[in-house]
């Protein structure tokens, strides 16, 4: 008997009513392994809290004991909602309003999950046995450290001997129409703190003293007085921004002994994280005057390399997918964020395909029904591309 078909809207809304605010998965996993364990999926809960992180919940579920392997990669946990008052709707209630689904995590990323799924439903309901396998990689740690989630699942399928073929991950990749943008690469991100140390004294006395807060800005701005690049074909030029600059100084006549900053660099594939730091060292060490005792101290967190996974058959079988259906071929981009695809890559070929970014991570986030319908046919064409016998 052929699986009954799956409704996005309302699996969607399912998903949406659990609260898995990173890294609590809230039932979200055990919705997705109900309706995956009756498509007829082999459902693995995956629970890992190792190295001092919060423990967190994954779910890795597979049909099919064949290859090429079908993955699709997501998260069902959601960033906080931030202040409830500023929100029009109850963050949680998955409401339909004016033709649209509000609730955090509609379009990062459970409206992406519910698509797919009820795109292999409907795949399944009618008569399709798929080419190999199709898997669903599905972690709650991607909003938040990224440690217990979907490296660890993969360390894990390389120890079953699960091997992947191709993944598509469905982050809210397009920018202003659905399925303009497929992602096949993301720039790095390495995060700084910058502690410089100076000599305290009075502000009358300068000469006793030597301020921290005067080299730290020279040395900032010989930071941005340049850039580290001028970008390449799939990359745009790689980013350095600061983010804060903190003296916790109230005293207005006292010189601080110390000054911190912090900045993000989003780098391009010209560059890993070893040389950006050293990038960054170079030019820190030629701004910052020693010679009264001044120094410094850079502490650097890389939470993901870049990489690009170059142009060929997997993201032209993507692209023809959203052709299918939207009528144009999307560009083929590496912007935004950091996603859990930083760590697929070293396993398979990927893209990263899903809803419209514009809401994510705000107040009253939100997915039109059309683009629900719409990307649940997009992946419904990639199924059909990719698995049909």
């Amino acid at each position: 008997m052929a699986p009954a078909k799956i409704d996005t809207l309302e699996l969607a809304q399912a998903l949406i009513r659990c609260p898995s605010i990173t890294p609590d998965e809230a039932g979200s996993l055990d919705v997705l392994q109900d309706v995956l364990s009756d498509l007829g999926f082999r459902c693995h809960r995956l629970p890992f809290a190792e190295d001092d992180s919060p423990r967190v919940d994954n779910l890795y579920a597979r049909l099919g004991d064949s290859g090429p392997n079908l993955c699709f990669a997501g998260h069902t946990d959601v960033v906080p909602v931030g202040n409830l008052e500023d929100w029009s709707v109850d963050p949680f209630a998955a409401e339909v309003r004016d033709g649209r689904l509000y609730g955090r995590g509609a379009v990062d990323m459970k409206g992406s999950i519910a698509a797919f799924v009820a795109a292999m439903g409907g795949f399944l309901a009618e008569g399709g046995k798929p080419k190999g396998s199709l898997s669903l990689l599905i972690t709650c740690d991607e909003e938040g450290v990224a440690v217990n989630g979907t490296r660890k699942v993969l360390r894990w399928l390389g120890e079953q001997g699960e091997a992947l073929d191709a993944c598509v991950v469905g982050e809210p990749t397009s920018n202003d129409r659905l399925g303009d943008m497929v992602k096949i690469g993301r720039r790095g991100s390495l995060n700084a703190v910058l502690t410089v140390s100076g000599t305290q004294g009075h502000t009358a006395y300068p000469q006793l003293a030597d301020n921290p807060v005067h080299h730290l800005s020279r040395m900032l701005a010989a930071l941005v007085a340049e850039p580290l690049d001028q970008g390449n074909a799939h990359f745009p030029p790689s980013s350095l921004q600061i983010t804060t600059v903190d003296v916790g100084n109230a005293t207005t006549n006292v010189i601080p002994a110390k000054a911190e900053a912090r900045f993000n660099v989003r780098f391009n594939d010209l560059h890993d994280s070893a040389g950006v730091e050293a990038w960054l060292r170079q030019r820190l060490d030629g701004a910052i005057d020693r010679s009264r005792g001044a120094a410094y101290d850079m502490a650097i967190r890389v939470s993901g390399e870049s990489f690009l996974c170059p142009p060929g058959p997997w993201s032209d079988l993507v692209s023809a997918a959203v052709k299918d259906v939207t009528g144009e071929a999307p560009e083929l981009g590496t912007t935004g964020g950091t996603s859990d695809a930083r760590f697929i890559k070293d396993h398979c070929t990927i893209a990263e395909l899903g809803l419209l970014n514009a809401t994510a991570h705000k107040v009253d986030e939100q997915v039109s029904l059309e683009d629900l319908a719409a990307l649940t046919a997009i992946y419904r064409s990639l199924l059909d591309r990719h698995a049909a016998p």
